[in-house]
């Protein structure tokens, strides 16, 4: 197998069992590699030993999870990622440059300023607002030729537009675009943050950059507008609808699909889609 395939094969297994005792043992374990080897070819691909990758996605996790959960103990948050009450603080204090309880305090369900533009700040609806344009869904299984992009989420745009005009060959009126997006971006350094582009594919398509991704149960929300409006969208989402909604995420990760984008005006018809149980 490709090595830029295993090592994003062993980061998306990292991102799924972040709550377990996960090791570069056991990581190079399921995937039948020497941990030596491993190790090396994974500090190669991504600039981060697996340990440090392992370290900063549990503590940026935790963080996203303390949004999601605003009614559960921090000391419980921190436990569910393996660390005792003052381990989790010293090395939360050191990612974030806060401690939890303080981060825990300023996040708002009201406004909050944008990450990669910090002059803007915005403004969130009420969940009843998310809720009116938030459907329930099964998606199905899909198969996708893929690039994982790491780096500021708002370089994806650019990205796309490379990304559709490598891969126009394999497309049809039947292309459905996505993303899969990981992280928080006003949680994890921009620089850090991942995301994969995809478009679906016939699995016979013969290219080596492919994968399935998972269907399931779904929310769905429908959205009509301008790119730099999506980060306020997600937010407001995942920050104040989803904490009452009843809903828990899982897989870790969401999923865009972009019926029409038009790169004259930055805008997009989509759905912002989140997995939940």
């Amino acid at each position: 197998m490709d090595r830029k395939k295993i090592i994003n094969q062993s980061i998306d297994y990292i991102i799924q069992h972040l709550d377990e005792d996960l090791s570069l043992d056991t990581i190079a374990a399921h995937f039948f590699l020497s941990k030596y080897h491993f190790s090396r070819i994974f500090k190669e691909e991504t600039g981060e030993s697996v340990y440090a990758f392992i370290k900063r996605c549990k503590v940026d996790q935790s963080a996203v999870d303390m949004k999601l959960n605003p009614k559960k103990a921090i000391t419980d948050i921190g436990l569910d990622y393996g660390y005792s009450s003052s381990n989790y603080s010293t090395v939360f204090r050191k990612r974030h440059h806060t401690s939890p309880t303080i981060f825990k305090q300023s996040t708002s369900v009201h406004s909050m300023p944008v990450p990669f533009s910090p002059e803007r700040v915005v403004q969130f609806k009420t969940a009843e607002e998310y809720d009116a344009q938030i459907e329930l869904q099964e998606l199905h299984d899909c198969f996708v030729i893929y690039r994982r992009f790491i780096g500021n989420y708002a370089d994806i745009e650019n990205n796309w537009y490379q990304f559709l005009d490598q891969n126009k060959t394999f497309m049809n009126e039947k292309t459905v675009m996505m993303e899969r997006f990981f992280n928080d971006p006003a949680v994890t350094i921009s620089s850090q943050c991942i995301c994969d582009l995809c478009i679906t594919a016939d699995p016979d398509c013969g290219l080596d950059n492919t994968m399935w991704i998972k269907g399931g149960k779904w929310i769905v929300y429908h959205f009509n507008g301008e790119i730099q409006d999506i980060f306020e969208t997600l937010q407001g989402i995942f920050t104040v609808w989803l904490p009452q909604s009843g809903f828990h995420m899982v897989q870790r990760y969401g999923l865009n699909r972009y019926y029409h984008i038009d790169r004259d005006t930055h805008s997009v018809v989509m759905d912002l889609c989140i997995p939940i149980s």
